[in-house]
C-alpha cells in the first residue's frame, strides 16, 4: 500500500501555518487569507474597514457597495514550494447590498509518490481549489452582516474530495470614532466527498475583532481573537537543540491567551499608501520544532493608492528555512471607464 495517507495528513498540516501542531481539521488552509494587507497584519483581521474588496476576504461583512466594479488578484508564494493564486470580483446589488464572487487556487508543489519501503513510484501535484460568492447587506448606517459560501475541491493523487463552507460575519463600524468591531462564524460547513474512509473536519471557528485609531495619531490597532471554540491551545517547545534539552508542552494560561490573540497596526496617515505591522503569537509557537528567527510570528505589509488600482505586498518569516511573500492587485473598473 502507498504512503499516501501519510503524505496528506502532512501536506494539510503545512498548508497552514496556523494549525501546524493542533492537527484539528483537514482545510486549515482555508484559514490563510487571500488578502496581503491582512496577512501583514497578522493573517487573520475580521475588523479591516478599506475599499479594497480584499478586506472582506475572512469577513463577509467587510464588503460593501462601495467597492462595487473592482476586480482583484492575488499571488503568494508559501511554505514548501507552494503557490497559492487567486482572483475576485465585486459589484453592488441594490442601495444596501454587494456581491462577490472569486477562485483560489493552492498548489503544493511536486511530491514524490513512494512504497513503504522507500520505493520511487512517481511524483504527484496535490491542490486545493475553492470557488464561492459572497452577499453583504447595511442593515443600518453602522451596521453590515455578510453571509460567504465555497465549494472546496482537494485533490491528492488520485485520493480527490468535496466539502461546502459558510462564513457568516456582523461589522459596526463608527466613521466618527474610526471603530470597527466585528463577529464571524467561520468556516462553518462539511465533507460532502471524502478522500477515503476518514471523515476531515472544518476548521469551524468563532472570532472577535476590534480595529481602532485615535484622534489625530496616525495609526489604527487591531486585536483578533479566534480560536475561540476552545481554550486549550498547546503546543511543543523543541528547546534550544541541544542534546541536552528536551521537548517540553506548553500549556499555561498565559500560553493559551495570546495563541489566542493577533495584533496589528497601520499607518493611515495617507490615502496614497499605507504601511502595517502584525504579530501572530500561534505561527511563533507553532514554529517551535524548526530552526525559529527573532521574526517568526512577525509580519509587515506596504501598499500604494492611486485612483484605479491598488497594489499591496506583504512578508513574513515563521522560521529561517522560510520566507513567504504576498501580493496584491486590484482595479477598479469604473475609475477606469470613467477616465
Amino acid at each position: 500500500m502507498k504512503c499516501k495517507h501519510i503524505l496528506t495528513a502532512l501536506l494539510a498540516a503545512a498548508a497552514c501555518t496556523a494549525a501546524a501542531q493542533d492537527g484539528s481539521s483537514g482545510y486549515n488552509w482555508l484559514n490563510v487569507t487571500a488578502s496581503s494587507r491582512i496577512y501583514g497584519l497578522g493573517g487573520i483581521n475580521i475588523t479591516l474597514v478599506d475599499d479594497d474588496i480584499m478586506s472582506a476576504d475572512q469577513n463577509p461583512a467587510l464588503l460593501g457597495a462601495e467597492q462595487s466594479g473592482q476586480v482583484a488578484v492575488d499571488y503568494m508564494r508559501y511554505l514548501g514550494g507552494s503557490n497559492f493564486a487567486g482572483a475576485r470580483y465585486a459589484h453592488s446589488a441594490g442601495e444596501r447590498g454587494a456581491w462577490s464572487v472569486g477562485l483560489r487556487y493552492l498548489g503544493y508543489g511536486s511530491v514524490k509518490e513512494t512504497l513503504p519501503d522507500g520505493t520511487h513510484v512517481g511524483d504527484f501535484a496535490p491542490k486545493d481549489v475553492a470557488f464561492g460568492g459572497t452577499y453583504s447587506h447595511d442593515f443600518t448606517d453602522r451596521l453590515r452582516g455578510g453571509v460567504s459560501l465555497r465549494m472546496l475541491y482537494s485533490s491528492y493523487a488520485e485520493y480527490t474530495a468535496f466539502a461546502l463552507s459558510t462564513d457568516i460575519g456582523l461589522n459596526y463600524y463608527n466613521p466618527d470614532r474610526d471603530l470597527s468591531l466585528g463577529v464571524v462564524l467561520a468556516n462553518v460547513g462539511g465533507q460532502i466527498k471524502r478522500f477515503d474512509q476518514a471523515y476531515d473536519r472544518l476548521p469551524f471557528d468563532i472570532r472577535l475583532g476590534w480595529s481602532q485609531s485615535f484622534g489625530n495619531f496616525p495609526v489604527r490597532f487591531s486585536v483578533t481573537a479566534w480560536n475561540l471554540t476552545k481554550w486549550h491551545l498547546p503546543y511543543v517547545d523543541a528547546g534550544d537543540g541541544s542534546a541536552e534539552s528536551e521537548p517540553e508542552v506548553k500549556d499555561s494560561f498565559g500560553s493559551n491567551l495570546f495563541r489566542h490573540l493577533v495584533f496589528g497596526a497601520d499607518l493611515i496617515s495617507s490615502k496614497n499608501f499605507y504601511l502595517g505591522i502584525g504579530y501572530n503569537y500561534k505561527t511563533r509557537t507553532d514554529m517551535s520544532t524548526y530552526s525559529r528567527k527573532f521574526f517568526s510570528g512577525w509580519s509587515v505589509a506596504g501598499g500604494l493608492r492611486a485612483r484605479a488600482f491598488n497594489l499591496g505586498l506583504a512578508l513574513a518569516q515563521p522560521h529561517s528555512g522560510a520566507t513567504t511573500f504576498m501580493v496584491n492587485l486590484t482595479l477598479s473598473l469604473n475609475d477606469l471607464l470613467n477616465r
